[in-house]
């Protein structure tokens, strides 16, 4: 067991990820070592950051910190803290329930942790840029993010009851730790937050997203930025202006539309229609030719009919998503449909549906992917594995899309871009060879 050595174990989304991140920095500036989301502990504290969002993500997160409890009581473990999402909503029981637990922390107060381990810190987070932290991504990508909380009350959703309303983050502290990360060697920047288009209405009372964008987009070091997390009602139009012209901006936009016909999305809050949310996509692809769309779909709402599962498949095929996810209804305490609907669809006919629906999306990919044998992209190297190396297009997130294969014949530099000619597809990668480096896009 490593003396001031932290084991840090991250549960759940990128934004949880940025601060684990941020508590590894503060740690580390105060000497202690941090290991991120090792195989068994290592050290002689643990930090579980945990997940609340569905079912499942809640049991995964709690099977963690059962396991570290059982690893504390055998003596490989001296100290264990829980922080996050499930601890910020469930404290009190979480306490009763598991007392092996050192400490509890929620979403915002995890700083505190240094005190109260007793480590005397010689440098404080009032000390520091609230964005220093160590980086758990490879070097040349990080992911930024802009804003906390959300202010839309989905039906269905326990993320506003976690993390409070809608706070965005000044522009130009964002812009900042753009500098400072370029200043660290990242190049390209993965943007998040609960609701990406929401940002700056609290505080400049209005939209800001497509100037932060922009403004992000003319800092020198910044090659490659990925929008996630938008929302369709109300969206800011001049954000696909910036996509088109900014060519370091990926034509590239994760938007959660969870479903399409009316009756559904009436009943999820969703203050957007079907003939809407049909607009909002025609109007992205025309103004932004090449654009990947990557969408978020929900089957077993309450109150979902065969006419509904039909519609939303129908709507699939012809929206042709190149990116798409999707997930069953779980119903989560405290949320608009856990206290107002009866959770009537069978857990049989929510799997039949979700399986339905990822054939269709699964046969959309492999199209979309074959499309682009015979084309030359821009690809960043990620990393090495066996026989090939393995990378990314501007098309595609870390971890969630699809990778581009290149076989490893010539020696290539993660980090680095490349200029690749696609030569085959599967359903969820491609096959391409390098044609030149990607230095200048």
């Amino acid at each position: 067991m490593k003396e001031k050595t932290i084991d840090i174990i991250t549960m759940g989304c990128s934004k949880n990820l940025v601060d684990s991140e941020k508590l590894m920095g503060l740690f580390e500036a105060n000497g202690f070592h941090c290991t991120h989301d090792s195989e068994a502990p290592q050290g002689e504290m643990a930090v579980v950051n945990t997940c609340g969002f569905i079912a499942d993500a809640k049991e995964e997160s709690i099977n963690m910190i059962l396991e570290l409890a059982q690893a504390k009581q055998e003596g490989r473990l001296k100290r264990l803290y829980v922080m996050g999402c499930l601890s910020e909503r469930y404290l009190a029981d979480l306490e009763k329930e598991i007392p092996e637990v050192d400490g509890w922390y929620g979403k915002f107060n995890y700083h505190k942790l240094l005190d109260d381990i007793k480590a005397q810190p010689a440098v404080s987070q009032t000390d520091r840029r609230g964005w220093e932290r160590v980086l758990t991504t490879p070097s040349h990508y990080a992911y930024l993010k802009i804003s906390e909380g959300c202010d839309r009350h989905c039906a269905y959703c326990a993320i506003p009851l976690i993390t409070g309303k809608h706070r965005s983050r000044p522009m130009e502290e964002v812009l900042d730790e753009v500098r400072w990360l370029v200043g660290q060697g990242v190049k390209e920047f993965q943007v998040i937050a609960q609701e990406l288009t929401y940002y700056g209405v609290d505080l400049y009372g209005e939209q800001r997203i497509s100037q932060l964008v922009e403004q992000m987009a003319d800092i020198e070091g910044v090659r490659w930025i990925r929008l996630h997390y938008a929302y369709p009602a109300h969206f800011p139009w001049d954000l696909l202006r910036v996509i088109r012209e900014k060519k370091n901006v990926c034509n590239y936009l994760d938007i959660a539309l969870q479903h399409i016909s009316d009756h559904m999305l009436s009943r999820m809050r969703r203050n957007v229609t079907r003939a809407e949310t049909m607009e909002l996509i025609e109007r992205m692809r025309r103004e932004v030719p090449g654009l990947h769309l990557r969408t978020t779909l929900m089957v077993g709402f309450p109150g979902e009919t065969d006419e509904d599962f039909q519609e939303l498949l129908a709507f699939t095929k012809w929206a042709r998503f190149e990116r798409m996810g999707a997930f069953a209804y779980s119903e989560e305490d405290g949320t608009y449909s856990a206290e107002h609907y009866e959770d009537d669809v069978p857990e049989k006919v929510k799997q039949e549906r979700l399986d339905k629906l990822m054939r269709v999306q699964q046969n959309i990919s492999a199209e979309v992917e074959a499309a682009k044998i015979g084309q030359t992209l821009t690809v960043i190297i990620d990393r090495r594995e066996g026989d090939y190396y393995v990378g990314r297009s501007e098309y595609c997130s870390p971890e969630v899309d699809p990778e581009v294969l290149i076989p490893a014949s010539e020696k290539l530099l993660a980090g680095e871009f490349y200029q690749v000619k696609i030569v085959d597809a599967e359903e969820f990668d491609l096959y391409g060879e390098v044609v030149s480096d990607g230095q200048s896009e």
